[in-house]
């Protein structure tokens, strides 16, 4: 049995070495909590004195959890989840609906689905603090980064609450000036940088640009779509994001890139008030 004295254990000390036990070095667990890696050691290691068992080998950079520091940081993630839902519990009243509700979702879906719906949630519930990380990274629901996550994939695994919204779909788009003008053996395509490679959009968009150069690359969708509109070359965009204005033409594929559009929640706190009404908000605006 690990421990002496469970009186002295210290949350803030469990919480510090689940944050290194998940991301592996002191600068990653630091930048995640947002504090010095000097505070991330000095926690760590005021949880091996509670403990009184060594938790962590450091060898160089990298951390290497012994078996007592295995078996700490299961638990602690269980600690971890608990400690989520008690808090989103008491950000709601009893009497107001009020709680404050993070998502993760990718940006383009951020800028152009969500909006309605949270403005929505706002507007009926005035209680509910909403706050909207546009990112293409999996957040994790289980280190509290978000308590809703918007996903183009389904998680395999984990305790969550999952909701399948619907599929989005993604085609070639130009100006109808650079159709008119270049011939497609001289097309020169736009897409993502290097950090989307593996991505389905990206793989697709290379394999129908079949050699010819991506010549223009970027992380921010919005970018590529715009100069796609001027002229820049042909682009692969999620239908949804393409705006009548924009004087973009499809251009017709055999067989068009389709990708699932998921919802996800950690079942702990699915059913705490300020969560499910924008959960249900969600479902309502993107499962149509």
């Amino acid at each position: 049995m690990i421990g002496k004295d469970f009186t002295k254990l210290d949350w803030d000390d469990l919480r510090h070495f689940l944050a290194l036990a998940q991301s592996g070095t002191l600068l990653s667990a630091a930048k995640q909590l947002g504090v010095e890696h000097a505070t991330v050691s000095r926690r760590v290691s005021s949880l091996e004195a509670g403990l009184g068992r060594k938790l962590v080998d450091r060898r160089g950079r990298r951390i290497i959890l012994t078996s007592d520091g295995e078996q700490v940081a299961r638990h602690a993630a269980l600690v971890a989840v608990q400690a989520a839902a008690i808090e989103q519990l008491g950000r709601s009243s009893a009497t107001e609906l009020r709680g404050h509700v993070r998502i993760s979702a990718p940006p383009a879906l951020s800028s152009v689905l969500l909006a309605k719906p949270i403005a929505a949630v706002r507007r009926d519930h005035p209680g509910v603090e909403i706050t909207l990380v546009g990112e293409k990274r999996l957040a994790s629901l289980n280190r509290r980064e978000a308590d809703v996550a918007v996903r183009m994939s389904r998680p395999e695994e984990g305790d969550y609450a999952i909701a399948k919204l619907g599929e989005t779909s993604f085609h070639l788009y130009a100006s109808k000036a650079y159709l008119e003008t270049v011939p497609p053996s001289d097309w020169t395509f736009i897409g993502y940088d290097e950090t989307m490679n593996a991505s389905p959009q990206q793989l697709r968009l290379a394999e129908l640009a079949a050699g010819r150069p991506i010549a223009v690359r970027s992380s921010v969708l919005e970018f590529q779509a715009a100069t796609a509109s001027l002229g820049a070359g042909v682009v692969m965009l999620p239908d949804f994001a393409v705006a009548e204005s924009s004087g973009l033409q499809r251009i017709e594929t055999d067989q068009p890139l389709t990708r699932e559009v998921w919802l996800v929640v950690h079942a702990d706190i699915k059913d705490v008030p300020s969560v499910r009404v924008v959960v249900d908000a969600l479902k309502n605006a993107l499962g149509r």
